[in-house]
């Protein structure tokens, strides 16, 4: 997922606002160490439940109390059984056969098959303008069927043998035939909603006869605090026990403290740079690869991200399967990146580099990466745009921006992001017919090694072609209060990253 849209620095004046939340309540009951009490940057007052629409990492926390997916991904981004307890294809990857697991949903109804095939129109109605849309692009449902109540066919216009991964992707859970609202969510999740205030508290309180076990807390809320130093500030005060996407500073800031800790996961999210290659200047190729020479990433994770986080080779999803081995990152080349800028006729260009506090990252990033095309000849100066809506409008007018995303798999990458049927994620202009050609052929190959082949040429030709780089991969790092356990460093979007359903408090 791309990172989310956080919005202004606004949330309950920090701190003090959240522990005057704290002490209020929203909902009924809770005692101090029934309520598990979760600090997320939020989207303010258009939030909404919608588990089919989730621009924010809040909004994917919240699904996932409430609601389950078919599988889950796992730390390598591989697909693991969860409402589906088991499934097969025919040879051709094109009829999947799913058997559902004996689970219920809040209002006491049981899972059926018709739940996923209403689930699955819903996503991909474009009225619902779904996160996972594309994933089920060709789903053909008009053939698929409820084989019986708990086994459902799901059949695709052209092969996919890895199409269990959609089914774990961020914005598709399984909701009941026939909703039409997500004011109530009626999930199968291990929390039911208690209440929510779109940009206030969220509180859910535990499904105690759910399939895979009760919760460790009787209650959990959402608190909304979009600025991390507040995050922070609220977790060592004892305010709130999680904070949720915190800086390699403020990772720092906690070693050492008895109040609390910093999980981190590795190489979790890809700190990019996007240049658009159908707008001036960067549609000479010359100049992107004058950027490509000119940037020094080893002094970007070093500087920028503490250490926390490995040099960036130029594709997504570095330790991830499917990319490829022994590909190193682009050494600096100042002389050869001063020539080409010289050749271009760019000598002392002005150049807006766009950046927002959308990342914790990206102003630090940028600060430092105008230093260095400044010793190529390029006058870089950074164009700051609000939180709310910069990916949105980084799409729509940017020429050179900072853009970062969480793991996924790549297959899903590639899938949801990089052909030319997906526009939605378009940072860069670039589409590739050979692109699908490659991705389409991968997918429907049984033969891994052909698989892993075409994935290693989609990401050769983004990594040459495309305008987007990937300086470096940082560390996802949260903070949790001390005596929480039941909680696992765990990479963004995965089944265990922000899953509350286990944790517990001393």
């Amino acid at each position: 997922m791309t990172p989310p849209e956080l919005s202004r620095r606004r949330v309950l004046t920090g701190a003090l606002g959240v522990a005057a939340l704290a002490l209020t309540g929203c909902s009924g009951g809770g005692t101090g160490e029934e309520r598990l009490r979760v600090a997320f940057a939020t989207g303010g007052s258009r939030e909404s439940l919608d588990p089919h629409v989730l621009p924010l990492y809040v909004d994917q926390a919240r699904a996932k109390a409430c609601f389950d997916t078919l599988t889950g991904w796992s730390q390598d981004m591989t697909p693991e059984p969860r409402l589906a307890e088991s499934w097969e294809s025919d040879a051709t990857g094109r009829r999947w056969r799913i058997r559902l697991r004996a689970a219920r949903f809040h209002d006491g109804s049981p899972l059926t098959a018709d739940d996923v095939l209403a689930t699955l129109a819903r996503i991909t109605d474009p009225a619902t303008t779904a996160t996972a849309a594309t994933l089920f692009r060709d789903l053909d449902a008009a053939a698929s069927r409820a084989v019986s109540p708990t086994e459902v066919e799901l059949v695709l216009t052209r092969p996919n043998t890895l199409f269990p991964l959609a089914w774990g992707a961020p914005g598709t859970e399984i909701v009941k035939a026939g909703t039409t609202s997500s004011d109530r969510p009626n999930g199968t999740g291990p929390f039911r909603l208690a209440s929510f205030t779109p940009g206030g508290s969220t509180v859910y309180t535990a499904s105690e006869d759910h399939w895979d076990g009760a919760p460790g807390v009787r209650e959990l809320e959402f608190l909304p605090v979009d600025d991390e130093a507040a995050r922070i500030g609220a977790l060592l005060s004892g305010q709130v026990h999680y904070a949720h996407d915190l800086t390699p500073t403020g990772a720092a800031r906690l070693g050492g403290e008895q109040r609390a800790s910093a999980l981190s996961a590795p190489a979790s999210a890809s700190q990019f740079l996007v240049m658009r290659v159908d707008r001036a200047p960067f549609s000479d190729p010359r100049l992107r690869e004058a950027v490509r020479l000119g940037i020094d990433r080893e002094e970007l994770v070093r500087v920028v991200l503490l250490g926390r986080g490995r040099v960036g080779d130029d594709m997504f999803g570095q330790g991830l399967r499917y990319h490829p081995a022994g590909v190193g990152p682009v050494a600096r080349d100042v002389a050869r990146a001063r020539a080409l800028v010289t050749e271009a006729g760019a000598q002392g260009a002005a150049i807006e580099l766009q950046t927002s506090g959308a990342d914790p990252t990206f102003d630090a990033a940028t600060a430092l990466v105008a230093r260095q095309l400044g010793e190529v000849g390029l006058r870089v100066t950074a164009r700051p745009l609000p939180s709310s809506g910069y990916f949105r409008a980084i799409r729509q007018q940017g020429v050179f921006s900072q853009n970062s995303t969480g793991s996924l798999p790549i297959p899903d990458y590639i899938g949801r992001r990089m052909l030319t049927s997906t526009p939605t994620y378009d940072f860069t202009g670039y589409r590739s017919p050979e692109i699908d050609r490659l991705y389409h052929s991968a997918v429907a190959t049984t033969d891994d090694a052909a698989r892993t082949d075409a994935f290693a040429r989609i990401l050769g030709l983004l990594r040459a072609e495309s305008g987007a780089l990937v300086w470096g991969v940082r560390d996802w790092n949260v903070g949790v209060a001390a005596g929480l356990t039941g909680l696992e460093a765990a990479r963004p979007n995965t089944f265990a990253w922000a899953n509350f359903a286990r944790a517990r408090l001393g």
